[in-house]
């Protein structure tokens, strides 16, 4: 591969694998904020032991799942960067 292209290619995967990472740190403090407001309506939902406030809890709940998922998705893309980067990143240090 020649060096211009894999410097370039080491640039352009670094980028994005900083805008991932800032990415999953918006989505961690958004899925503690998330979490947070699931068991405050989890806790409602035991002490008012009403229909709507166990469907607010479900749906909390529901949410908070969804956030999970999307943060797992994302944090496995970060892994998928890093290991791409570490692969470019052998071939400018072995010279291929």
């Amino acid at each position: 591969m020649h060096r211009a292209l894999l410097e370039r290619r080491i640039r352009d995967v670094h980028a994005r694998l900083v805008r991932a990472r800032e990415e999953l740190a918006v989505l961690d403090e958004q899925l503690a904020v998330v979490v947070e407001s699931a068991e405050e309506a989890r806790v409602r939902a035991l002490v008012s032991e009403t229909p709507l406030a166990t469907h607010e809890h479900n749906e909390a709940t529901r949410h908070a799942d969804a956030m999970a998922r999307a943060r797992e998705a994302l944090q496995k893309t970060v892994t998928d960067l890093e290991h791409r980067q570490d692969e470019l990143l052998a071939h400018v240090t072995t010279g291929q």
